[in-house]
């Protein structure tokens, strides 16, 4: 990054902060029909990762990399993720219900649905997810499986982002900017690592 100009009143990393909350509004936007809500994760995860390398980190550029990447498997990959949270909230709801062993079920289903979301936004992270959705999704299942601490950032991200919703719902919008830049973060970080 680039050092403060002189007279220059906030510097470069403070000048990252608003792109990304910029590119997290633009990317609350895309998600509002929910299908798109990989798509609009993952191109806001490659506009960030473009900052280390230089390139603009704004809505513009955003809008940009979303139009040039939007196709049919990128809505399929909302469908899917939107089955998984459904089912998901289906599982607890039954789990709910009193059924015989639901206590021991739902600790299960939390488990498997935590492990499903992890690999699910890990995957968003992953370059590939530009162009081949199964390829970012094995590898972003490899990469939580060898990568444990950069699963539990992750969980902490989601959860983070999570409690701030719901503590003032308004940030809710601000949610995926934050989100995006800590999955990029953590992709960075294992990659750092793993070339180390």
């Amino acid at each position: 990054m680039r050092a403060r100009e002189a007279g220059e009143v906030f510097g470069p990393r403070m000048t990252l902060f608003a792109d990304m909350l910029s590119v997290g509004l633009a990317t609350a936007v895309v998600c509002l029909p929910v299908v798109t809500a990989p798509a609009a994760l993952s191109t806001a995860c490659a506009v960030l990762r473009g900052a280390v390398e230089g390139q603009p980190a704004t809505a513009g550029r955003y809008f940009a990399v979303l139009r040039r990447r939007l196709r049919a498997s990128d809505l399929v990959a909302g469908a899917i993720a939107l089955a998984g949270g459904l089912l998901f909230l289906a599982d607890l709801a039954l789990a709910g219900a009193g059924l015989p062993g639901a206590p021991l079920f739902a600790v299960v289903a939390a488990g498997i649905g935590a492990a499903a979301l992890v690999v699910g936004l890990r995957s968003c992270a992953r370059p590939e997810s530009l162009t081949d959705w199964p390829a970012a999704v094995r590898t972003a299942a490899r990469d939580a499986v060898r990568d444990i601490g950069g699963s539990a950032l992750v969980l902490l991200a989601v959860s983070t982002a999570a409690l701030c919703a719901w503590m003032l719902v308004p940030l809710a919008f601000l949610a995926p900017g934050p989100l995006a830049l800590a999955l990029t973060a953590v992709h960075v970080r294992l990659t750092v690592t793993s070339q180390s």
